[in-house]
């Protein structure tokens, strides 16, 4: 904090302005005031970023869980479709035969008792070939409705993740104005520092020259003398599409913006690739476009990033990005251009949500 060094004006000589040190201590009581607000709004933004985290780990499990159900509704279709085709190619059969009605039951039946079995083993096939497609369509109905009630909840996840991204904009909008009075207020600080500073110089300056004054006064007046100092004491691009390429090749040409400027880094990469300039910050990137924390998804090309990360104050509230480049290798600005094992970078900033990866814009390089 700038004020941590402060001191007051007790002690120090009479003449330094009383009025400068009442103004240093307002400012700097404003200053750790908006520097309060400032460590709630970015301990409100990690909590936050993390229950969008969960939020989108909650969207992917529920995805996974509606293709599961898919699938089981896929096989059976295949079986009621089966079934039905047996049981169209006996009725089928059946019609060009003659059919077998009652009155052919009745006039092949040598007995009473054999009649009674055959119509009632008759009742029996037809009630079992429908209570069989039945139980089909009832296990197919069962899944789709568990489908859809899958789905109604993936779109209730889906509309939260929005309203959640919603907040951490909202929520980088007020960090940026306390940031701006917070910056307002440090300049104001460090010029109230300044002037007191000098004020003390010239009281100190003189009060010197006063007792120089009367030294020289002295000694005059005692017929001596005095003597009064007034000094001042190179990775290869084989078998990849020519727009993987491009933007590997930027990646080591665009040099560092500068120090916390992550996202501008990524940014300018893909518009000397010629994909155009993006923007926005390592959080818009990771809350827009990653979509997945699946190794095996990961893709030369694609954007790496966490929403947020407890290294930096900056992390906490921005994130981190950087572009992976393959061969488990990726790329990102720290105040310098570097190059980093991909796993290696997973597990440093995977300290408070989970690093996800994606194509930049929602668009395909392969």
């Amino acid at each position: 904090m700038l004020g941590a060094g402060l001191v007051a004006l007790t002690g120090l000589p009479s003449t330094a302005r009383a009025d400068t040190q009442s103004d240093l201590d307002a400012a700097q009581s404003q200053l750790d005031a908006a520097q309060s607000q400032l460590d709630d709004i970015s301990n409100q933004y990690q909590q936050l970023a993390v229950e969008q985290s969960n939020t989108k780990d909650a969207i992917d499990q529920k995805q996974s869980d509606i293709d599961q159900i898919q699938a089981d509704i896929d096989v059976k279709q295949k079986d009621l479709d089966s079934k039905q085709e047996i049981l169209s190619k006996r009725i089928s059969s059946s019609y060009k035969n003659g059919g077998s009605n009652v009155l052919d039951v009745l006039l092949s039946s040598a007995s009473l008792d054999e009649l009674i079995s055959n119509v009632y083993y008759m009742g029996k096939i037809t009630d079992s070939d429908k209570a069989m497609i039945e139980e089909v369509k009832q296990a197919k109905a069962e899944l789709d409705d568990k489908k859809s009630s899958l789905e109604q909840e993936k779109a209730s996840l889906e509309d939260l993740n929005a309203q959640q991204t919603q907040q951490l904009q909202d929520m980088q909008s007020k960090q940026s104005e306390v940031q701006t009075v917070l910056d307002g207020l440090s300049t104001q600080v460090k010029d109230l520092m300044s002037q007191r500073d000098a004020e003390l110089v010239a009281a100190a300056a003189a009060e010197a020259a006063q007792q120089a004054q009367s030294a020289a006064q002295a000694a005059a007046g005692s017929g001596g003398s005095v003597y009064v100092d007034t000094s001042t004491s190179g990775q290869s691009t084989s078998g990849l599409t020519n727009a993987q390429a491009n933007v590997v090749n930027a990646c080591k040409s665009v040099g560092s913006p500068g120090s916390g400027l992550c996202a501008m880094w990524v940014s300018q990469v893909f518009a000397a690739a010629g994909y155009g300039y993006y923007g926005g910050n390592a959080c818009d990137m990771y809350a827009n476009w990653c979509t997945s924390s699946n190794k095996s998804n990961l893709k030369v090309g694609m954007i790496v990033a966490v929403s947020t990360h407890s290294h930096t104050s900056a992390g906490r509230t921005y994130g981190h990005i950087g572009i992976y480049i393959g061969n488990d290798t990726m790329m990102d600005n720290v105040g310098y251009v570097r190059t980093i094992n991909v796993n290696d970078w997973i597990s440093y900033y995977n300290t408070t949500v989970t690093p996800r990866w994606g194509w930049i814009g929602g668009v395909s390089l392969v």
